[in-house]
């Protein structure tokens, strides 16, 4: 089918009683275009206001229904042809009507639906059609909120290639893991749809061509598909000196197929695919081509930050890139299904996947989740998401589900068998694991593990002894014998037991379950370098994806800084309004690598120079209580104006055996770093304006070092774009980082201000924001406060032409950006 972009001319308002509007319009439609979240433009409210999502869950953003509507020409000359509309994602309850009539809807906010249009439509005329979407305390992150993902119209034959009706599977290849193959046998299977009422007999033409368009192999062979029905077209080729795909060098391929009849063409379509092949056992883990592969995972939700949930394909791809510069060579999305765009850029950047599915099953986690549509809605759910994601070479694993209580239980056992088995149906090459939290899966029964406190009292035992923070709470219940029984089943269904925050649980199974192979699915950031060790120790223990490794809006606060008082001595996990971010990301919401990202890349062997963050002095001397999910409160400056000759804390992140920290060529002196002191030391110094350097040693012999310097003098403002030139379509975006720095260009993290952008020529601004993780500034303005120096300006293409972004703040000369779009 010919599938049309559909996402301009739409107009979004929220929804009103129709009988409200008896008398008139009482709320007007402003027209966007489409992907768009309605939730990130409205205004977010304290808690004692209207109801909100879900609190901070939500950032205190509100619910709401919303309402989307396009009027679109439909030519006389596609009467008696197939139409239908595509939609990637609509947040959430989507109802679907065209020209009044209902045409469908999807529960689900994360999958790809299609409704048939043609029954609804007015050729030669104008239609309408219109969405709803609806979203109210059913989620645990900040969801946003209608179209937020592309739509597309799809325009066809009666007789036609069905929507992600191509499969390209390899069935053989052989590879000594260096990228080269000898030979590669693969399968095309097509899906041919005939809704017309005579017998079809076709040619199905199948070529597969190489990265540069090259034809590499190609077979021609006929089907006969009976009057509505479907018929599968089966095509085994051979290539060979295929190319594989691998996270180093991510070789493509594209397959094209072509229906004709008595050589009329009738309709065709074309996905790209690699060819690579995968392998686990408990004692090489996971192979790719042949090659043993840890997964060094993050974590990452589906907002854009500044663009709220919308998904264009650039933001998905700066993603990708970036958590890839970091030392990820793994994204798991978390909690739902990933979006086509960032499947694609992990398809050409080399990075790996796990898809998953749902973060509730039966059981609600909160009022008015999934949990009430799941039951009759998850086997088409499942299968959306295995069909989006089947021709995808990134995609390696399928997660069932996160943190589901019900794998506790024997039914929930059951149910995972259901939903394991089912993906098993749709996709056999692929594996099947479920991010499985050991102690929500036996919460019902906590009260007998803390019986064991006066067991264990005569040698300091027992679980509040154990319990130094919620990290070790939940090991030590994720250890215990009670979550080894009840949830055994619920591991044997799958091909990897996914294990949220248990670690404690690694060396135990390969006793236990000496044929388990365990992924980290999820854990503390703050706990990488002992994860790293036991993930490199066993081989039965393939990865570990921290949370996260993006940061995101909602559940504010978690990763957040926090300090005793004598009215809070414990950490409080959620924080107050105006509190709009987790604050957990190895990466902020702005693509800025915050020193957690440096840390790993340390531990995971990627990076030898030193790494230096200093503690914010306004902090020092008080007594850090931080969750499992709370970095320090560190940043890399040394710009701390009013804080001369007062202490400050300077943390070093080194391999080495050593580091020796200078001051302006003064030393002070050298410490022990490395593995056996967790990658990491400390100095307490007083704060002298200047340079600070950072020297490794290994074996007395210097292997790298770094300097942080002080900005001095006058504060100059800069605005940057991520790439001189961009595209007009395709959902290119252009990030232009604003900043402040001296006349060095060192980043003046210390003299915050209001920045003002215009942007002129070919070009809209989208999104506009910081990382600051407390505001009530909006992201849809165009004015905002940098944070630690900096601000970041989103910008879509209109037209080709010269996009200019103008720059303005107090007490600085304006400065300007050009892209050029093409």
């Amino acid at each position: 089918m010919i599938r049309t972009s559909f996402n301009d001319d739409w107009q979004t308002r929220r929804k009103v009683n129709p009988f409200a509007e008896l008398s008139g319009p009482v709320a007007p439609f402003k027209p966007v275009t489409l992907p768009h979240d309605a939730l990130i433009g409205q205004d977010r409210l304290a808690p004692d206001g209207e109801v909100t999502m879900e609190g901070g869950a939500g950032a205190y953003f509100p619910g709401g229904v919303f309402e989307y509507r396009k009027t679109f020409f439909v030519p006389e000359d596609l009467h008696g042809k197939r139409v239908q509309f595509e939609f990637e994602g609509v947040y959430r309850d989507a109802t679907v009507h065209i020209n009044g009539d209902y045409a469908g809807q999807r529960p689900y906010g994360y999958s790809h639906f299609v409704v048939d249009a043609d029954p609804y439509l007015r050729y030669g005329a104008d239609n309408e059609i219109r969405v709803d979407a609806r979203a109210h305390q059913d989620s645990r992150w900040y969801t946003g909120a209608g179209i937020y993902r592309p739509v597309r119209m799809l325009t066809g034959e009666l007789v036609r290639i069905v929507p992600d009706g191509i499969r390209v599977t390899t069935l053989d290849v052989e590879s000594e893991g260096e990228g080269e193959g000898e030979r590669a046998v693969v399968e095309v299977a097509t899906r041919v749809r005939n809704d017309s009422i005579a017998i079809r007999t076709l040619d199905v033409a199948v070529n597969l061509r190489d990265a540069s368009g090259n034809t590499v192999t190609g077979d021609v062979t006929k089907v006969t598909v009976l009057p509505g029905e479907d018929a599968v077209v089966r095509s085994r080729l051979y290539v060979r000196e295929a190319r594989l795909w691998d996270v180093d060098s991510p070789h493509l391929y594209g397959c094209q197929v072509a229906l004709s009849a008595e050589g009329d063409p009738v309709d065709s379509d074309s996905v790209g695919f690699g060819i690579r092949s995968l392998r686990l056992d408990p004692e090489q883990g996971l192979r790719l081509n042949g090659r043993t592969v840890k997964l060094r995972g993050a974590c990452v939700h589906h907002d854009n930050g500044p663009l709220g949930a919308a998904t264009y394909a650039r933001a998905e791809e700066r993603r990708v890139e970036l958590l890839k510069d970091a030392g990820f060579n793994a994204i798991r999305m978390s909690h739902h299904p990933m979006s086509r765009a960032m499947l694609d850029a992990c398809d050409r950047l080399g990075m790996l996947v796990v898809d998953e599915t749902f973060d509730v099953w039966t059981s609600a986690k909160n009022g008015f989740d999934y949990s009430l549509h799941f039951p009759e809605w998850w086997e088409r759910d499942v299968e959306a998401m295995v069909a989006k994601d089947y021709n995808h070479p990134s995609v390696i694993m399928y997660s069932i589900g996160n943190e589901i209580p019900e794998t506790g239980s024997a039914v929930g056992a059951a149910w995972g068998r259901r939903l394991a088995e089912k993906v098993r149906s749709l996709d056999s090459t692929r594996y099947v694991t479920n991010a499985v939290n050991g102690f929500l899966a036996v919460m019902s029964e906590l009260a007998a593990l803390r019986g064991q406190r006066s067991e264990g009292a005569e040698d300091g035992g027992g679980i509040n002894s154990r319990m130094t923070d919620a990290g070790d709470m939940i090991n030590y219940v994720s250890a215990s014998d009670l979550v080894t029984r009840r949830t055994a089943e619920s591991f044997a269904v799958l091909d990897v037991a996914g294990m949220n925050y248990a670690e404690a649980r690694y060396a135990l199974d390969r006793e236990l379950f000496p044929n388990r192979i365990i992924l980290g699915t999820e854990t503390f950031p703050t706990r990488i370098d002992g994860n790293w060790k036991l993930v490199r120790e066993h081989g039965h223990v393939i990865g570990d994806f921290t949370w996260t490794g993006w940061d995101y809006l909602g559940e504010v606060g978690i990763g957040r800084p926090q300090f005793a008082t004598p009215e809070n001595p414990r950490p409080e996990h959620t924080a107050p309004f105006p509190h709009l971010l987790a604050g957990c990301g190895d990466i902020d919401i702005t693509g800025h690598r915050r020193p957690a990202s440096y840390y790993r890349e340390i531990v995971f062997g990627l990076r030898t120079e030193p790494y230096i963050a200093v503690r914010r002095p306004e902090n020092h001397g008080l007594t850090p209580i931080g969750g499992p999910w709370a970095w320090s409160d560190s940043l890399a400056s040394w710009t701390w104006p009013g804080w001369e000759g007062k202490p400050i804390t300077v943390e070093v992140y080194s391999d080495a055996d050593e580091v020796e920290l200078l001051g302006n060529g003064n030393s002070f002196g050298r410490r022990p770093v490395g593995a056996e002191h967790r990658f990491r030391t400390e100095f307490e110094i007083v704060y002298v304006p200047g340079e600070l350097i950072a020297v490794a040693y290994r074996d007395g012999v210097e292997t790298g070092r770094t300097s942080l310097r002080w900005a001095n003098g006058p504060v100059r403002l800069t605005a940057e774009a991520d790439r001189p030139v961009i595209r007009a379509v395709g959902g290119d975006l252009s990030y232009i980082t604003v900043a402040l720095a001296d006349a060095q260009g060192t980043l003046h993290t210390a003299a915050d201000r209001p920045v003002s952008v215009e942007v002129s020529g070919s070009g809209e601004l989208v999104g506009f924001g910081s990382a600051a993780p407390s505001s009530e500034e909006r992201f849809d303005a165009a004015e905002r406060h940098t944070y630690e120096g900096r601000a970041l300006a989103v910008v879509r293409p209109t037209g080709t032409g010269k996009i200019r972004v103008l720059a303005t703040a107090p007490d600085c000369d304006p400065v300007e950006a050009v892209i050029t779009v093409e």
